[in-house]
């Protein structure tokens, strides 16, 4: 079950999924092993806050319904585990009660790095939803310039269309995405939104996933794709660190149309549960020669400022920056010990970050 077709199911009826990740393609068993977060994370916290229990088939074939009160250890290994744990075949989850199918969304430009930071935490104690766009390539005076969009529940519904937009019909040229191509994107888009603001009525679907409307969005970055990088920083160490990323993406000119900077609240349930109390900014770099390793610079980065990367979204990490970044990995391998001695459950994953520690 995809969290896209459990909304289409329950919006009808005044309820709505709590936490939903960015594309409503993603499974709902897939979130919960990666405990994923959405735009309410601040006051909802991860998907994993909000299941009560769910029925796992383990390595050795048996169906075990595990809680937080029924073999917790199992319970926080499972949420954020990215499946190692087992299959997760069913999830009770709490509904969120919503008066319509609709938010009240509002958009602000934003002019500095200092000023996001600044209006992200202010937005996150008067609205529900508080996402920013942040153009990766501003630089000097400009540099962490973007729009910030915060939404709440209202109590008049909206018209919901599920027509996608026209998106590239063929893969785009390499050529075609360079620094010019994609600052030339950023300013449009920073210009889209009037100095005074902007206001829009959007059914939660509209807002929730933006991109899934876009037919073959991806195909922007080309045949070789794209490289994705998340990271999360504490709040005190994350303005100096925030800016050295953003300079040295903006000065090596690797463009990301899709710079999304957060606030976020408690840490999640699981041992490898991404989340915890602090700013998290996520790019998106079309793939390429010198791609990997201008990752593996940001990842350090992270680190050093007490970070950690998303493991939904990472590709690069070494066994070593990932102990570093996950300071709870030690129980989760206890666990894997007791539930799957034999190794049964793993993944190409699981083996490039040595997680069950056999290295």
């Amino acid at each position: 079950v995809t969290f896209r077709e459990l909304i289409d199911t329950v919006l009808p009826h005044g309820l709505m999924v709590p936490v939903a990740p960015g594309t409503g393609y993603a499974t709902l068993g897939g979130g919960l092993a990666n405990d994923v977060h959405g735009k309410n994370q601040h006051r909802a916290g991860c998907i994993g806050d909000h299941v009560d229990w769910f029925d796992l088939i383990t390595p050795d074939g048996e169906t075990r319904r595990v809680s937080a009160g029924n073999d917790a250890e199992l319970f926080a290994a499972t949420i954020g585990g990215i499946g190692l744990t087992g299959i997760i075949d069913r999830i009770c989850l709490r509904l969120a009660r919503i008066p319509s199918n609709a938010v009240d969304v509002a958009k602000t430009r934003i002019t500095d790095l200092d000023d996001f930071l600044a209006q992200l935490r202010a937005a996150n104690e008067r609205s529900e939803y508080v996402v920013g766009w942040i153009d990766a390539l501003a630089r000097g005076r400009k540099l962490g310039r973007g729009v910030l969009e915060e939404a709440s529940p209202s109590q008049y519904g909206a018209e919901f269309t599920d027509k996608k937009k026209p998106g590239p019909p063929i893969d785009l040229p390499s050529f075609a995405l360079n620094p010019l191509s994609i600052r030339a994107f950023n300013d449009l888009y920073y210009a889209q939104t009037p100095k005074a603001g902007a206001r829009a009525h959007l059914d939660y679907r509209q807002f929730m996933f933006p991109l899934d409307a876009v037919a073959n969005w991806n195909r922007i970055y080309g045949k070789r794709g794209f490289r994705q990088f998340q990271c999360v920083i504490p709040f005190d160490t994350a303005p100096d660190a925030l800016r050295a990323m953003l300079e040295k993406t903006g000065k090596a000119g690797r463009g990301s149309f899709l710079a999304v900077l957060k606030s976020m609240g408690p840490a999640g349930a699981g041992y490898l549960s991404f989340a915890m109390e602090g700013f998290t900014l996520a790019l998106d770099f079309p793939n390429g020669p010198g791609a990997d390793e201008f990752i593996r610079e940001l990842e350090r980065m992270a680190l050093d400022a007490g970070g950690r990367t998303y493991l939904a979204k990472d590709s690069t990490l070494s066994p070593e920056t990932f102990a570093a970044m996950y300071p709870k990995l030690s129980r989760l391998r206890e666990v894997l010990g007791r539930i799957d001695p034999a190794g049964a459950m793993s993944s190409d994953m699981a083996r490039r970050l040595d997680i069950r520690g056999r290295a």
